[in-house]
């Protein structure tokens, strides 16, 4: 679940800038921590296979270069910045349309995990995640230890 700043009076700002945008409103309101841009969580799949963790993160329409993903002390965070343009062009009018998008996501993870070698590729808008867990370190088993006695015997 990705954390976000609380703003205690952000429903009512949000409320007032779409009912009045016209209005001319002082500037006493609370400074904006979330930027401007729309912050999306993206919709997630997480599994575990013999020897991995995958996960695989819905972001459509985002460049690669704009996908960052870290493992750090077993939660995976993803953030992308996705911008879309399009233009039209018809009778008697022209229209240019151009919305962008931030992806943020942070999860923890099933397992424990080697996040060093974590690998990712991006195709056809999915993202996938495939990090090694880390083996388990085996338990010894108690052997018990024979005791050896010199010289008395024990009835």
């Amino acid at each position: 679940m990705p954390i976000i700043p609380w703003r205690p009076f952000w429903d009512i700002e949000r409320w007032f800038e779409e009912e009045w945008p016209e209005w001319e409103w002082p500037e006493f309101r609370f400074p904006r921590i979330v930027p401007r841009v729309p912050m999306r969580t993206p919709r997630m799949d997480i599994y575990e296979t013999d020897g991995e963790v995958v996960a695989e993160v819905e972001l459509p329409g985002v460049d690669p270069k704009n996908i960052e993903v870290e493992v750090k002390d077993n939660y995976l965070r993803v953030e992308a910045k996705a911008e879309e343009k399009k233009e039209e062009k018809k009778k008697g009018y022209y229209r240019k349309e151009i919305s962008a998008g931030y992806y943020k996501r942070v999860v923890p993870l099933p397992t424990e995990v080697i996040g060093e070698k974590a690998e990712a590729e991006y195709a056809e808008g999915i993202l996938k995640v495939v990090i090694p867990k880390k083996k388990p370190v085996k338990k010894e088993e108690k052997k018990p230890i024979k005791i050896k006695v010199k010289g008395a015997k024990l009835t």
